[in-house]
């Protein structure tokens, strides 16, 4: 194999081990988005699920005094 191959293949397999650490990082940043996005979303439920018992208590409270 020629020096000049060699060199080729070398800079061929640098760019790829990059290209690879890049995938990698960018990977890691999406799980930790989807980590924080799952966070506010069940949150968000959460706070949804409250507002809605408050609404229940109410059409309870309603019917109760309307009987």
């Amino acid at each position: 194999m020629s020096i000049e191959l060699f060199n080729q293949l070398e800079q061929k397999v640098s760019s790829a081990v990059e290209a690879l650490e890049l995938l990698k990082m960018e990977a890691e940043e999406l799980r930790e988005e989807n980590a924080r996005l799952k966070q506010e979303r069940e949150e968000w439920e959460r706070r949804l699920t409250a507002v809605l018992g408050k609404f229940d208590e109410i059409d309870i409270e309603s019917s109760q005094t309307a009987s």
